[in-house]
């Protein structure tokens, strides 16, 4: 016996869901801005770009915002051709005092 799937579902299952790849996105984004290996923020980089342009092809967002997250994969993609410089190192912390008054 063969079952007719719901069309709407199909579709819902083909396509990522557009929050989770912002919220992903938005996460790879900080993690690049923070890493310090060099290595990473190139990976990092390369999966930014793929996400930034699953994003703005998605039918759920408006043409202004998908035309926008173009303009910032566009960004991206040029940072990873052209590479870029070891992040600064920003120390969250101050080191402890050897002696405590």
């Amino acid at each position: 016996m063969e079952t007719q799937g719901n069309e709407a579902t199909d579709i819902e299952m083909e396509l990522p869901c557009a929050e989770a790849l912002l919220a992903g996105t938005l996460a790879l984004m900080t993690g690049h801005a923070q890493a310090c290996c060099e290595n990473h923020r190139g990976l990092m980089n390369r999966k930014i770009v793929a996400q930034l342009g699953l994003l703005a092809e998605h039918p759920v967002l408006s043409p202004a915002f998908r035309t926008a997250l173009w303009n910032l994969r566009t960004h991206w993609q040029i940072l990873l051709e052209r590479g870029h410089p070891p992040a600064p190192d920003t120390r969250l912390w101050h080191a402890s005092p050897g002696v405590v008054q």
